[in-house]
């Protein structure tokens, strides 16, 4: 299974919505029934997030997804955040072999050396680029112009798994030295934290989305 192979949702958080089948509103299919999912597309995807360390913590936990389902990092993230020190860029920069070692007898984790060693990796590069004077945040949406793209997909339409902006995205972050990150880990990525607008036209959050961009 290669890095890039991914499914629609992305990235975030748990908390109590009722299963779709016990109300009204019309979601998009990929949710299911599954309360992680339902409160993960209720409330986080698709919302536009512009906190540099968010949208770090975001780009690493895609990353670990890379092979898997994404149920496994939504059942992993509470767990993954306590052994990360809270995805803090400076604590995760500074780690040294002994830190890898601890992480990799953690079983709340996904235990790779090689996406272990891409956060840490990453966690400097992060830390590189605001030392220099650049905001993450602003890098990143630079490439859909800083303006959240607006999709009109009927809902059981098949997305698209990468896009000419995820591309250039990828290839933007492999040169600054990020990894784990191909076009299609990117762009579901970029789904999730608000750069793309991919909510099928008949699911109720399409056009609360679009209405947190201004749109």
């Amino acid at each position: 299974m290669g890095e890039d192979r991914m499914q629609t949702p992305v990235i975030t958080a748990t908390n109590g919505y009722p299963p779709p089948m016990s109300d009204s509103l019309h979601r998009c299919a990929w949710c299911g029934a599954d309360p992680l999912y339902v409160a993960y597309h209720d409330e986080e995807w698709g919302v536009p997030d512009h906190d540099a360390r968010a949208l770090w913590e975001k780009l690493v936990l895609d990353g670990f997804q890379a092979g898997l389902a994404w149920i496994t990092i939504l059942r992993k993230r509470e767990g993954m955040r306590d052994a990360f020190d809270g995805f803090d860029p400076e604590i995760i920069a500074a780690y040294g072999e002994a830190d890898i070692e601890r992480l990799l007898g953690d079983a709340r984790i996904i235990r790779s050396r090689a996406k272990i060693d891409s956060a840490v990796k990453g966690a400097r590069v992060w830390l590189e680029m605001r030392d220099s004077g650049e905001d993450f945040s602003e890098w990143l949406w630079s490439f859909v112009g800083a303006v959240p793209v607006q999709n009109d997909w009927p809902d059981g339409a098949g997305r698209p798994t990468q896009t000419l902006e995820s591309e250039a995205m990828a290839k933007a972050l492999k040169a600054r030295g990020f990894t784990f990150c191909g076009p299609v880990i990117v762009y579901a990525f970029m789904q999730a934290v608000g750069m793309v607008n991919d909510h099928g036209v008949e699911c109720f959050r399409h056009a609360q989305v679009r209405a947190m961009a201004g749109q």
